[in-house]
Parts: C-alpha cells; structure tokens; sequence
C-alpha cells in the first residue's frame, strides 16, 4: 500500500487546560506524559503532541519539563515516535519562553499557531506578527518542521504571506482545529473550504474538539487528511465514558482501517511530511 493511502495519527496527550477533575486519565508529570506517548505509539500512533503542566496542573513552558519528558521517550530504544512539541502552551510565557525549548529538544515537529484570536470566554490567544517570524526562522535553523494550527480562514492568508516572505519553506503542514470557542465552526462545510486552500504539495491534518470529535475524524479520512486525537481535545470515548489516549489512538486505528487505509507507521510519517 503506497504512502497515498496511510494516514497519520497523532496523539495530542495532555493540552494546557482540562485539569485531571474532568478526567483523571490526562497525564501530567513528564513520566506519565512519556509513558502515555510510549503506549500510544504501541497503539498505533506515529505521532505525539506535548504539552507540559507544572506542579499546580496549568500549563506551563518549563524548558525543564519538556527536556525531561522527551529524554524519557527517547530512552525507549525500541520506539521511533514522531515527537510535536507545543510552543503554546502557556498563555503567561513571554515569547523567549515559548520558544527556549526547541533547541534543547529538537522536536521533529513542534506547533505553529499562525494567528490571534479571541479563545471566548477566557482572553486573546496572541501570536503577534513577530514573535511569528522569530519562531518560523528559529525552526528553520533547527530543522524543525512546523505544523501550522489553523484555527480561522485568515490564518491561511498569514501562513501564505510568510510563505513568500521565506518565514515558513514549502512543503507546508497544516493542523485545522476546528470547534474552539471564538475559532470556526466543527463543521464538514468549513472543513471542505480550509481543505480547498491548501497548496498543492502540502500536507494537511484536522480534529474537533469535544463532541466534534468523532464527526471531524471521519469528514477528514473522507476527505484525504491525517487525524488528530487525544485528551487534549476531548475527553470522553463515548457519552458517560471516559476516555484514555489510548483508548482514542486504538478507536482511530480501526476507524482508518475500516475506511480501507493503513495507519503511518513513524517513518511513513517522515516521509509524508518531509521531515529531514
């Protein structure tokens, strides 16, 4: 089966927010944040995204705690995970903050957040122009590739405009997050419409949050994207049951199977995304 018809999932483990009330499942120290990514990947996944929370569960971009969880995960000699690391995990981090990781990690992939919006009801999720092209041309350097999360239909606007700038270098990777609150709609219409705008040659991934969840996986392996699933973006598998990663990772496994395509495995997902 050529690499047209695999599909790469992703495991977005803990995110910055829902706290381990909701659901106790979420990992939050960087052991059980690398334990959760070694068994997702055993599950299936050839991608992990993280985030790290400090000792009061908020989300934090403790240099420390990333260095800590990826060392775990690479000490596992037997796994060859795919490791996104977020640059936005912590909306009090000033923008050295958010990037002072990435040359002491050296992510394959790290996040990409292309713009500014309002996340109701809570404040602004900045990402200002410039701190923009510090962390695009910072990526360039270090070989890593970034996923562009693309939360409006501006935003598309702004990846091209860095794009022609040389901030960002063909072939681009977008991450469509659909559903969050002041961002668009979890809706199959908006999904086709960003689908639409990706340059040709570039690679493209999508999920809902929350009840979105389901019906975004399946509009994207219908529409020829990669998945993205996870607590961070919804914590229930099914009404009144919880969910664990692993329980989405093995739920998206057969959804893809089931569709008549393969899961990537973490080199396939390499060469998909043309990660050096």
């Amino acid at each position: 089966m050529g690499l047209e018809n695999k599909v790469i999932i992703s495991a977005a483990l803990t995110g910055a927010v829902t706290p381990t009330s909701f659901n106790e499942n979420i990992p939050v120290t960087p052991e059980q944040i690398a334990a959760d990514a070694y068994r997702c990947w055993q599950a299936g996944a050839s991608t992990v995204h993280l985030h790290m929370r400090d000792d009061q569960q908020l989300g934090t971009m403790d240099s420390g705690r990333f260095v800590a969880t990826v060392d775990l995960l690479r000490a596992k000699s037997d796994c060859d995970v795919v490791i996104n690391c977020t640059t936005a995990g912590d909306h009090r981090a000033s923008d050295e903050e958010r990037m002072a990781h990435l040359p002491l990690t050296r992510p394959e992939i790290a996040s990409y957040d292309v713009g500014s919006f309002n996340w109701m009801p809570d404040g602004i999720f900045a990402n200002s122009p410039q701190f923009l092209e510090k962390l695009g041309v910072l990526m360039q350097e270090l070989s890593i590739k970034p996923e562009l999360e693309v939360f409006d239909t501006g935003f598309m606007g702004i990846a091209d405009y860095y794009l022609r700038k040389g901030v960002l270098v063909a072939p681009l990777h977008y991450q469509f997050v659909l559903g969050a609150g002041g961002g668009m709609a979890a809706t199959v219409e908006n999904l086709a419409y960003l689908v639409r705008h990706v340059p040709e040659g570039s690679t493209w991934s999508a999920f809902g949050i929350g009840r979105a969840h389901m019906p975004m996986m399946y509009a994207t392996i219908a529409l020829g994207g990669h998945v993205r699933v996870g607590l961070e973006d919804n914590v229930w598998y099914s009404k009144g049951v919880k969910a664990t990663n692993v329980s989405l990772v093995e739920r998206a496994v057969r959804v893809v199977r089931e569709f008549g395509k393969e899961p990537a495995t973490p080199d396939e997902a390499r060469q998909i995304l043309s990660l050096k």
